[in-house]
């Protein structure tokens, strides 16, 4: 669990966006320090309206990146002008705000509060399936506070999803430190029967997006998750697989519970099951024991598979691990191995997004964006921005059919597809 510090500059939109970041952090376990001294990270959300206000921008970035451990930054400033940052030299990850919990947790698994009771958070209902995890990572400290995975029923589980839906959810999303493994301590994995009943036995107008599933775990009912994928629309095509590293010398030193492999071939039984589908993984750069040749190789892997969707992390130790003990590499080689993977997956993703103009595609508005716009999820929960939401008569919980129009990277923008009136 990191301790954090975060700062927001600019308008009531950046505002809103920190407290997001700051729910899911806390829903992570993760904890906020008064001051980025006391901090694992800083968290900059930036604003950008005109150049002296860049300069100032420019100035704290350096300051806190003196101050603490690792910076991340995000914002209008970060966004719009990323490079700026880097022509000064300011050693941080430059991110988009949906990205910055997931970069927090240092590959780690995510840790929700005590127990395991769902939440209604607007339109989006979480449900975690269950507590705990099966590995033993080298650099994670999540699995001290919640030890090995503790599944309820699946009877219980789809009962939990059925209250969320009747209380108003339009999206459930499952989660929990690996959901590949639920129903393992009960002796047999269970997540295609629990999806499949959600899927099949809850009447109404929803979809459901799957939560973080290690290779590991997957590995072995991935055909069979697949199948359940491919037969229910209310699924998102969209799978969380952390590979961490395209080296396996490497994984073994993490203590993973795959190689690369078994990584692969899960993303192969989702190609050839799917037509259009998210693959969302995760690269911790600059691991202890990762020489130049296992970094060419997390970046040949991800050139291979190609997700569109990628959260890169800086290694930083957690005290009480086993990675904490190892002989960490300099700041300046970690610093250029992340720059390397970043700018290759922006390079992946935007391309990702780029080939969806023009395409036409069914959308689920599931929350407000910033100034008059709503932030939906299509077949494959990429995300879509649709502006101009209250004149269009677009709203949380809806459910249409947007064109996309255009795209910023790591997200589109689309307008809505009115039905042509009868004659």
């Amino acid at each position: 669990m990191a301790r954090y510090h975060i700062e927001t500059y600019g308008c009531t939109s950046n505002r809103g966006e920190s407290r997001a970041i700051e729910s899911a952090l806390r829903d992570a376990g993760h904890y906020r320090v008064e001051g980025p001294e006391e901090a694992d990270v800083a968290i900059m959300n930036t604003c950008t309206v005109v150049e002296k206000t860049e300069r100032n921008m420019l100035r704290r970035a350096k300051e806190l990146e003196s101050e603490t451990a690792d910076l991340i930054i995000t914002g209008c400033m970060a966004l719009a002008q990323g490079e700026e940052f880097r022509e000064e030299e300011v050693d941080a990850q430059i991110l988009h705000w949906d990205d910055v919990p997931s970069a927090v947790t240092n590959g780690e698994c995510p840790t929700p509060g005590p127990g395991t009771e769902p939440v209604l958070d607007g339109v989006v209902g979480i449900l975690p399936i269950a507590r705990g995890c099966m590995s033993n990572c080298s650099y994670c400290i999540t699995k001290f506070a919640t030890g090995r995975v503790d599944s309820p029923s699946v009877e219980e589980n789809v009962e939990k999803a059925r209250a969320l839906v009747h209380a108003g959810a339009k999206e459930i999303r499952i989660t929990g430190q690996d959901t590949g493994v639920y129903g393992w301590d009960e002796g047999d994995r269970k997540l295609p029967e629990l999806l499949e009943r959600i899927c099949s036995e809850i009447d109404g107008d929803f979809r459901v997006r799957l939560g973080m599933a290690n290779p590991g775990g997957i590995h072995g009912i991935h055909e069979e998750l697949a199948d359940v994928f491919d037969r229910h629309e209310k699924l998102y095509n969209f799978i969380h697989l952390p590979v961490q590293s395209g080296s396996d010398a490497v994984l073994e030193e993490m203590r993973r519970q795959h190689r690369v492999a078994k990584f692969l071939e899960v993303v192969e039984t989702f190609d050839r099951e799917l037509d259009y589908w998210t693959l969302s993984t995760d690269f911790i750069v600059g691991f202890p024991s990762e020489t130049e040749a296992d970094h060419e190789q997390s970046m040949a892997l991800f050139r291979e598979v190609r997700p569109e969707k990628v959260n890169v992390t800086r290694f930083s130790k957690r005290p009480g691990t086993d990675a904490a003990e190892m002989k960490g590499l300099g700041g300046t080689v970690k610093k250029e191995r992340s720059k390397a993977m970043s700018e290759l997956k922006m390079d992946v993703v935007a391309e990702a997004y780029e080939a969806m103009v023009g395409e036409t595609h069914r959308v689920m508005a599931v929350e407000e964006g910033t100034g008059d716009s709503v932030k939906c999820r299509d077949e494959a929960y990429r995300q879509i921005i649709v502006r101009n939401a209250s004149e269009r008569g677009v709203e949380p919980g809806d459910f249409l059919d947007v064109e996309v129009t255009s795209h910023q990277t790591v997200y589109a923008f689309g307008d809505p597809v009115r039905a042509a009136p009868e004659p």
